[in-house]
Order: C-alpha cells, then structure tokens, then sequence
C-alpha cells in the first residue's frame, strides 16, 4: 500500500486535530483520548505525535510525553507558535487523509465530473483499499441524498451522479469551494481554476452594484455564496447545463421584486462575460437573493414590521417563541428583539428550503456544544415549523435559529437580578470587609453583599433570600444553599470558583447516583447504548414502557452528538417523576450520528416542570467545554470515580 507524500509544511487533518486537543487542555491528553476523537489506534496517535513534534521543534514548541498521563503542548516563544498556527492551518491541505477529508474529496469528485467514475481508479488516487473506498463512498452517498443527488452504478462503466441540476449546484457551492473564512479575498476562493481573475471582478463588480442600486442588502456569507453560485452558473451554462423549474415555481418567483434585480444582474452579465443566461437562469438567480435577504436596519423598527414581513412569519415567530417558553420556561417571551431576529430570519430561511437549497452551517459543532440549551430551544422551534408549514429544516438550519434563542439568553442573563451573597469569615470583621469589597470588585452588580457573619453564628443566620455562602473557613455542616470555600485574600482560583458557581449552580452530583453510572460499556451503536439505557433505567423503576421511542424521536429531529466524544441524548418530552441524569461509558467509541462518541449523559427532566433544565445544561456544557473532565470520565473504571471526575470545578 502506498503512502501519502505530504505536502511540506503543512499538516494534514489528524495532525491538526490532536493539535488542537493539547491546545484546548492546560492538562495532559492521553494517547487513547485522541484515538478516539481521529478514530485511529493509539500506535497511529504515536506515530502521529512523532511527526507532530518534528513540526514543532522548528519553531521551540514541543510536545511532552510522560507515561501514564499522556502528551502536552510545551511552548516557549508564544508569538512564533502562534505564526506557526496562521501558516499551517490556511491553504490547500493535500492529499485527502481522514475520512472527513476522503468523503470531501469524493462528493467533489463526483460533482465535477463529466464522464463515468470507475472504483479501482479512485482507490488508487486515494491510496487505500476497495474495502475502504467502499465505506467512505457510504458516507458520500449519505450527504449527496440530501440534496436530492444520487451516486448510480453502470456495469463496465462505472459510477455517476444522478439529480437535478439546480440541486447539483446547490451542492457544489458547499463541496467544491473552501468557505470557511467570511472575511477572505473573493477571488482566491479556488475560482480562478474556473474562470480568469479580471472576469470574477467584473462579476463581482456588478453584483455589487446591482444591490447597492436596487436596495437588496445582504450579510457578507450571503454575498460570497451568491459570487460563487454566479460563477458556477457561468461555467455549467457554457458546458451545456441548464436547470428546470416548475412553472408554478417559476410564476411565484417571477413576482418578486428579487426577480427583477436578477434581470438586471444577468443583463450586465451578458454583456461583459458573452453567455447568454436564459430565464431559468435569472430566476435561479433570484432564489438565492430571495433566501439571503436582510431587512435594511431602518426597517426593523415595531412599526414598519408590518410592512416588511407577511402576516405568515411574524405568527410563525410568535409561535415558536411561546412554545420554547410553554416547555423550557426560559423567560424570553417578552424579548421583542429576538422575535424581530427570527421574523428576520425565517423568511429567507423558508424561502431557500422551498427551493431546495440546503446549506451548511460551518457554526454548527460550536453551536451545539457551547448554546447546547438554545439549540434544544430551536429543535422545538423546528417542530413549530413543520406543524404550520409541513416543512422539515434540517440541523443547520436548527444551528442558525439557536443562534438567535442564544442571544436572548444573553440579553436575560445580562438583566438577570444580582446573587445574594452570605459572607462567612473567622479572621474578624476587617478581613470580612476585605473579602466583601474584593467581591463587588471583581463581579460588580452579578452579586450583592447581603450580610457578613462569624462562623459560630451561622446557625442564627436568615438564609431565606441567600443564594450563595462565601466562607474563608470549612463549613462541615449541611447547609440549603450553595456554599464556596475561598482564602480570606482572594486568589485568582478562589475567584474561578465563585465564577463557576453563578454560572452553573450546583454540582451535577445533585441529579444522579452511583446506580445511574454504568461504565466501560462494550456496546456498538448508538441505537445500542439507547436500548441499554433504557433496558437499566426500566429495571430500576425510573422510566416506563415508551421511553426507547422517546429518545429515538429526539434523535430523529438532530444529532444529539455535541462533539469531544460526547452525546447528551434525552426523550422527546419530559417521562420522569423527577429530575435525573444517567452515564454510559465506552470502552471504544461508537458512531452518533457520524461523530465518535465515548461518554454519554443521559438527561432526564421531570415531567410538569422544566425549573430544574437550564441549571442542569450548564452543568453538563461545562463538562462538555474540559476535554481533561471527558478523559478522566472515560478512563474510570468504578462509578465513585467517575463521579468525582464529573463533579468537578
């Protein structure tokens, strides 16, 4: 088997993801960690460290390796290491390696080509095995169906790619071109291998203008996506494609004021690029102005809403609005900002699923795993969608609209009234002071300084209205509201763990047991780990008959995957008498959803009351955010353990 020359001075994917892990950790990262999150074996991970290291000698990084513990990023001149990363993480990256990059190269493959595609000759490009090809020529097929593109086999011949070809064009805007930096230089986006650079100007050039006289605004993805899809309608028209809409498709199009800006769009286009674009052509044009239009900002005022949006989107805002509060109670329905954000969104948003224009969310994976609680908040505003138009928005889609949810939150968070604080110092009413005056410094309005108390008279304490005990001295005793140890001065982890504690509550430990951990599981699917779940918690009394189809419902809306080899799967609705959390460890990772998972978090919030969701999120996403937690949860072999890893601060 042949190997990969790769391509000096830049690192392939595998290289650039256990990078990113050490980065992401002040703490050691073990060997069967990164197997897990690059799929490989551990011998790969050390072959893949040897050749990390090489890289980073040159500019005075390393990695560190101690048995037992596993590897960590040393680096001892920050601004070179930091070039370093600005090199080796932009431009062309190679010969296709991982299996993302292989099922990239394929998707394009496919789009691209013009003759039939025979399997020994991509194996052969791609250096590995039929077997292999085969598995990644799955996945291929998987994310071609979604956009309504099929990969057909021909005896002899070999394969191509059957489909619409607007829908074609849909994905090859997502597939064949990188767009993953907004802000880069337009006509370095892989274009100039399909057009000449004075070409792509005169296009953009009026692109531009044409908006800019006829009042179309659009954000600057937008703008970008609609540069590229004008230049591959150039290069597919010139190679004889065309596209075909209905004709009702066609007559709603044509009455909107988008369609006329396409006319003059493709009339100056004409002119300069010497193609003739014919009436499909301008309407395609039009889609793609119709599902990215933003409101001017002088339109987004109460009063002109009306003259903006139908009818149809600002009762669909609404009512996606009063469902997330109804079954999150996350008091945002008063948030006329965030109704006027998805009245914004959806119309464009609506407008590009009616035309089949499915688009990637490079935001996603962050998205999911650091708003976990919005994007919950927009999987119900995707039922909300489907229930009043019969149209079913895809994760990306949920991403986008858990934004919006995300920036309420913000906003409520900012408005949030102060923690009440009990301060408890044995060194006197001096060093009390200190402390308190410590306290208003560094979190100013997020806490208020109730009182200041003597140990020995805690017990006369009124803790009626407290929400938090700061003590410079232990308090043995069980207390009913959150207490937090600190030294009398305040150092800079004392500090971290009164942040930690307004921002997530209690310890997870508060919503789970000893009996609810089963560790080291050797299960092989993620439909595997549901049913054992399941299996268990029906056992122990705590759910009832209907509680699999439950999860399998959520599943079936989005991936309850949220990166760092973790899945927070839960029913579609509350099933339980009370708030709880139950754990699964792995002892290899299966597949959820396409993305590897080791640790799963079971939630399960009690039924006629969601007071209890938001506490219990935050508690789960800070887990989520310390890949050095996820390991230590993973290597645990007794639930006591495992519960002190996923308890900590």
């Amino acid at each position: 088997m042949r190997s990969f020359h790769r391509k000096e001075g830049i690192m392939n994917q595998r290289l650039q993801s256990i990078l990113r892990e050490l980065l992401g950790t002040q703490g050691y990262v073990t060997s069967r960690y990164l197997a897990s999150v690059n799929q490989v074996t551990p011998r790969t991970v050390r072959e893949d460290v040897k050749q990390l290291q090489t890289e980073l000698a040159n500019i005075h990084a390393g990695i560190e390796s101690v048995p037992g513990k596993g590897y960590k990023l040393t680096i001892e001149d920050e601004a070179q290491f930091r070039q370093f990363l600005q090199r080796e993480t932009t431009g062309n990256h190679g010969a296709p390696i991982s299996p993302e990059e292989r099922v990239t190269w394929l998707i394009q493959k496919l789009l691209l080509a013009e003759e039939y595609i025979k399997l020994d000759d991509l194996a052969d490009d791609l250096f590995i095995s039929k077997s292999s090809l085969q598995n990644d020529l799955k996945n291929a097929k998987l994310i071609l169906a979604r956009y309504g593109l099929q990969v057909a086999t021909r005896p002899n011949y070999g394969l191509y790619l059957k489909g619409d070809e607007l829908k074609r064009r849909f994905c090859m805007a997502e597939y064949v071109f990188e767009r993953k930096n907004v802000a880069a230089d337009l006509t370095s986006l892989q274009l100039t291998a399909f057009m000449k650079e004075e070409q792509l100007a005169d296009i953009w050039d009026i692109l531009v203008t044409t908006m800019q006289e006829n009042g179309v605004t659009l954000s600057d993805i937008a703008i970008n996506n609609l540069f590229i899809h004008i230049v591959i309608a150039f290069k597919r028209i010139e190679a004889g494609h065309h596209i075909s809409l209905y004709r009702k498709d066609m007559s709603d199009i044509c009455s909107q004021h988008e369609y006329y800006v396409a006319q003059k769009m493709i009339a100056r286009l004409n002119t300069h690029l010497g193609v003739s674009f014919p009436e499909m052509e301008i309407a395609y044009i039009a889609i793609h102005l119709l599902g990215t239009r933003l409101v001017a900002e002088n339109e987004q005022a109460n009063d002109n809403l009306k003259k903006v949006f139908d009818d149809e989107y600002y009762k669909l805002a609404k009512a996606i609005v009063e469902k997330v509060e109804r079954e999150l109670d996350l008091n945002i329905a008063n948030d006329q900002e965030l109704l006027v954000s998805l009245m914004l969104h959806l119309k464009p948003a609506i407008n590009r699923y009616r035309y089949g224009m499915n688009i990637r969310n490079p935001m996603l994976a962050d998205i999911k795993q650091h708003y976990t609680l919005a994007f919950e908040a927009a999987v119900i505003g995707q039922a909300v969608i489907k229930d009043k138009l019969g149209i079913s928005i895809d994760e990306n889609e949920i991403g986008y609209l858990a934004l919006h949810i995300g920036a309420a939150l913000e906003r409520r968070n900012q408005q949030k009234e102060p923690k009440r604080i009990l301060i408890v110092c044995a060194s006197g009413r001096g060093s009390a002071q200190l402390l308190k005056y410590k306290l208003e410094a560094n979190f100013k309005k997020r806490l208020f300084i109730v009182d200041t108390t003597e140990y020995y008279q805690i017990d006369q304490a009124d803790l009626t209205n407290i929400d938090l005990i700061v003590t410079s001295i232990p308090i043995k005793k069980k207390m009913p509201v959150p207490v937090v140890e600190v030294n009398t001065i305040l150092g800079t982890e004392d500090l971290e763990r009164i942040e930690i504690q307004l921002r997530h509550g209690d310890s997870l430990l508060s919503y789970t047991e000893a009996g609810l951990v089963f560790l080291q599981q050797s299960l092989k699917s993620k439909e595997d780990v549901l049913r054992f779940l399941d299996k268990q918690l029906r056992e122990r009394g705590v759910v009832s008959k209907g509680f699999y189809e439950a999860l399998v419902k959520r599943e079936n809306l989005a991936s309850t995957a949220y990166g760092n080899l973790v899945a927070i799967p839960h029913p579609i609705t509350p099933q339980t008498e009370k708030t709880f959390l139950a754990f699964v460890t792995l002892k290899e990772p299966v597949s959820w959803n396409g993305k590897p998972v080791q640790l799963v978090c079971l939630l399960c919030v009690k039924q006629g009351s969601t007071e209890d969701l938001e506490r219990v999120y935050n508690q789960l996403l800070y887990v989520l955010d310390h890949r050095d937690i996820v390991q230590e949860c993973i290597k645990a072999e007794e639930a006591t353990r495992f519960l002190a890893a996923v308890s900590q601060r």
